[in-house]
């Protein structure tokens, strides 16, 4: 039988209580509908107690623990420039050798070369040929199964 695999979603979403509601919900379903594990942090960490003096350090130790727990990072990467905690997520995904996908619906470009739309940098974890596989422009192109996510989660 084989196992689920942990799935890693980083996103700005959980941060704002609409996002929340009307965003997230559609990541964690399709990607649990393919077969993932999905670790959503806003949820995995529960309700930040905001008198506890460290909260803020205790919540970052338990997203990079979950980061190199998990088998692979799905990462958000909207906005201009993408959100700082879920490039620092991408940048230990990287460095760890996770396998990475990442998603980016926003038009906007923002980018240092004419090949990737993000900053060349983030591509260092995925595929130098072929990177487009691991690489999401719509919530249906998530369960392409042409495209890598698919195949890594049945592999």
């Amino acid at each position: 039988m084989m196992t689920k695999k942990t799935i890693y979603l980083a996103s700005p979403y959980g941060f704002a209580r609409q996002w929340r509601r009307k965003l997230l919900p559609d990541f964690v379903s399709v990607l649990s509908s393919m077969g993932a594990e999905v670790w959503e942090p806003f949820q995995r960490n529960g309700q930040v107690d905001f008198t506890h003096k460290h909260w803020a350090h205790k919540v970052a130790l338990a997203d990079l623990r979950d980061v190199k727990k998990s088998d692979g990072i799905f990462a958000i990467v909207n906005g201009t420039p993408p959100d700082e905690g879920v490039m620092i997520e991408l940048g230990a995904a990287i460095a760890l050798k996770k396998t990475i996908f990442l998603f980016r619906d926003d038009l906007r470009r923002c980018s240092d070369s004419e090949e990737y739309p993000l900053n060349l940098m983030l591509f260092a974890g995925l595929p130098a040929s072929g990177w487009q596989r691991n690489f999401y422009t719509s919530i249906e192109d998530i369960s392409n199964k042409k495209k890598n996510l698919y195949q890594w989660l049945r592999s």
